[in-house]
């Protein structure tokens, strides 16, 4: 999981000891060729940081506010460099203030543990004294004072003179220095300080995303009750009455309109790609599964960011090990539409959906292996997700599928005639493509302000740790895309509309159409560079993302409209 995230981690030069303080330590010097001139620079222009890490702590950024305050910054490292807002000209930090806080458990033994990191970058043209030229390898460089450094002072931004610029055959030294604090901090509780960012996003913030998420539900819910309830109440006792009236006179021609008038398509498969359809639910549910133990195990802290790579590592685990579910619900699923291809059924749930991650995930590693990108992951670590695809997640959906086509077929409370149904012309508010694009923007509402953090965790490299907030927002979000989609598929079987089946998936599922739109609007606060690789990595895997939301949303209203509709036509009495 570590390295599938991009997370290389390599030796540096620096040396630190602990509780010893360091002044101005010479690191190296190097002489700027005409390519490494241009690479540097673009870098800079680019915004790319450096992620240090001290004992599993990340280091914290230290710099200075539009104010001239300091401020920490716990997330994403510190910058290469600088661009000059007047000159353009490119600036490299080659100082570092090291700043280490260390505690003391017990003042009896002299034992001491880190528990606080952080790094102050600055910008500094170093001249040795008296005018001394080194090349970086002469042993006597070593040992030359530095006219921009104070010998037992560290160094301070008021005691810089000229920053480093970046050109061609310009000389740097970089330096740093290190600094150790007392701190109170336990070393059970260091991580807290990142985790919340020094408390820079209040968690009132999330409880406002929680209180508009509940409100969302409270709204729907009594829609549902005063409409719905009432509705079916008043269908199911006309239409017993009705039947009961036509047994006692013998009638046969009694007169029914509603949703009773189609009992004999309403559990008519799919006309389009029903085989489609039940490896999208499959799929779905299995993703549904994988994401709820996700949230639940980072709930309860057995996934924290301070074990870097748990979280990809956990999510890979438990999709392969819900293939079995997939594999059964959709062999189930299109057992019951009566398809006969069953093998190649089994074989799209699969490989249709995992496919297409691994496929993007290959070609953009590809890509950013021949870019000398450090997020690249290892040809082994390919290697591995492919034979764990290959040889543990498709075998335990062929076991799923063989389980599900060996139980009994699904049984509907009513008899599908053999010709169709004809549907007539819906009003224009019935009308269900509008149905399936207005209606994801509800369930998008209840959470988008969560979503709003989890897009900057994904993007701008944050700490994300409020899964508790999210597993309430998630649970939000299923129950207004199931109350949402069990409401309009009302309407539409009062419309004399049977073709229930791909309505109801991408009435729930078009919250991620909505996710995806908000996600080009979001991506204009990312501050991305220009490289074309930028926008084809943001906009790759947020499509797939969205894509796995659509199998998610869609999935929860097909099943709950499926049990709704088995409970309203199992309560009337039909001939």
């Amino acid at each position: 999981g570590e390295f599938l995230t991009g997370n290389k981690i390599q030796n540096s030069p620096y040396t630190l000891n602990m509780i010893s303080e360091s002044y101005c330590v010479k690191l190296c010097q190097v002489t700027l060729t005409l390519q490494e001139y241009a690479t540097l620079k673009l870098h800079i222009k680019n915004g790319y940081h450096n992620n240090w890490i001290i004992d599993n702590l990340p280091s914290a950024a230290v710099g200075l506010t539009a104010t001239g305050e300091r401020q920490k910054h716990y997330a994403g490292g510190f910058p290469v460099g600088f661009i000059a807002s007047d000159t353009r000209d490119a600036y490299v930090y080659n100082h570092v203030n090291i700043i280490i806080d260390y505690h003391q458990r017990d003042p009896d033994v002299e034992g001491y543990r880190v528990v606080g990191f952080a790094v102050e970058p600055m910008s500094i043209h170093h001249e040795f004294q008296g005018g001394y030229e080194w090349d970086g390898e002469n042993t006597e460089g070593w040992s030359k004072q530095l006219s921009t450094c104070n010998s037992g002072a560290h160094m301070d931004r008021s005691m810089i003179r000229a920053n480093q610029i970046v050109k061609k055959g310009e000389r740097i030294l970089y330096t740093y220095d290190v600094t150790w604090q007392s701190s109170e901090t336990m070393w059970a509780s260091r991580w807290d300080v990142y985790l919340t960012e020094d408390h820079l996003v209040p968690a009132q913030v999330h409880w406002y995303s929680i209180t508009n998420s509940i409100l969302v539900v409270v709204f729907l819910s009594l829609l549902v009750v005063s409409i719905l309830v009432r509705n079916l109440k008043r269908d199911i006792a006309g239409y017993n009455a009705i039947a009961a009236l036509a047994d006692e006179e013998n009638e046969d021609d009694v007169e029914e309109t509603g949703w009773k008038l189609v009992h004999a398509d309403v559990f008519r498969p799919p006309d389009n790609m029903p085989m489609l359809y039940a490896v999208f639910v499959g799929t779905g549910v299995q993703i549904f599964i994988t994401t709820l133990c996700i949230i639940c195990f980072s709930a309860i802290g057995f996934l924290s960011p301070a074990r870097r790579g748990s979280l990809m590592t956990a999510t890979l685990v438990f999709y392969m090990i819900c293939g079995i579910v997939a594999g059964y619900v959709s062999s189930r699923m299109y057992k019951s539409f009566r398809g006969r291809q069953w093998q190649l059924c089994t074989i799209l749930t699969a490989t249709l959906f995992p496919g297409m991650g691994f496929f993007t995930f290959l070609f953009f590693n590809i890509v950013l292996f021949f870019l000398h990108s450090s997020a690249s992951a290892p040809f082994l670590d390919v290697i591995i997700v492919a034979a764990m695809w290959c040889c543990v997640s498709i075998p335990l959906v062929f076991l799923g599928a063989y389980f599900g086509y060996k139980a009994k077929a699904s049984e509907f409370p009513t008899v599908t005639s053999t010709i169709a149904r004809a549907i007539p012309t819906p009003p224009a508010l019935l009308n269900p493509w509008l149905g399936m694009t207005i209606t994801g923007v509800v369930p998008f509402a209840a959470a988008y302000v969560e979503f709003f953090f989890i897009m900057t965790s994904m993007w701008m490299d944050q700490f994300y740790y409020v899964f508790g907030f999210t597993l309430i927002v998630f649970l939000i979000l299923v129950i207004t895309c199931a109350e949402v989609t069990v409401l309009l598929v009302y309407y539409q079987l009062c419309a004399e509309n049977h073709r229930w089946w791909w309505y109801s998936f991408f009435t729930s599922g078009s919250t991620a159409m909505y996710m995806f739109v908000y996600s080009i609007f979001w991506f204009r606060t990312l501050e991305a560079s220009r490289m074309l690789m930028t926008y084809l990595l943001y906009f790759g895997y947020m499509f797939l993302f969205c894509f796995a939301m659509f199998l998610v949303t869609g999935t929860i209203g097909t099943l709950v409209s499926l049990w709704f509709i088995r409970k309203i036509f199992a309560t009337i009495k039909i001939d």
